[in-house]
């Protein structure tokens, strides 16, 4: 057997949560796990009007020192609603040379489920907040092109 180098043999996992508060807000938290990273990143948002409320990103290992410098960019989020244009925003906070592109593409996955969360508002039944989901992304992704065919 050939002994593999650490990308020969890679696995990377990531993970989503999103959990409504009390108060009105929404904590997304995002994690990301792989020999060479364990990092978490946590986000605030009013849930009524996706505005972020704060950002921050905790690497607890990381390849070099430098990679939690992004931790400080991660407060040009704060402000912006979550909707049109958020993949313009993550490459403005977290693009360039003291950018991060795994925390882009970590925010990428997670932001998005604000929308979610919005569009079932109010919604207990699984099946029609799918259907609301549907209603409410429709044009947003290949999932939602068109209205959904009603039975």
């Amino acid at each position: 057997m050939v002994d593999l180098n650490p990308m020969e043999d890679f696995q990377r996992d990531i993970s989503y949560r999103l959990l409504k508060q009390d108060d009105g807000t929404a904590k997304l938290t995002a994690l990301l796990k792989d020999r060479f990273h364990d990092v978490v990143a946590e986000v605030v948002v009013d849930v009524a009007t996706l505005k972020i409320l704060s950002a921050k990103a905790d690497f607890h290992r990381s390849p070099t020192s430098d990679c939690g410098n992004v931790s400080a960019r991660m407060q040009g989020l704060v402000g912006f609603v979550i909707g049109k244009g958020l993949q313009r925003k993550l490459t403005e906070v977290l693009g360039g040379r003291e950018g991060c592109g795994n925390m882009r593409n970590l925010l990428l996955g997670l932001l998005p489920l604000a929308l979610n969360l919005k569009a079932a508002a109010g919604i207990s039944n699984e099946q029609e907040m799918m259907d609301a989901i549907h209603d409410k992304l429709i044009g947003t992704c290949a999932g939602y092109l068109s209205p959904r065919e009603k039975n």
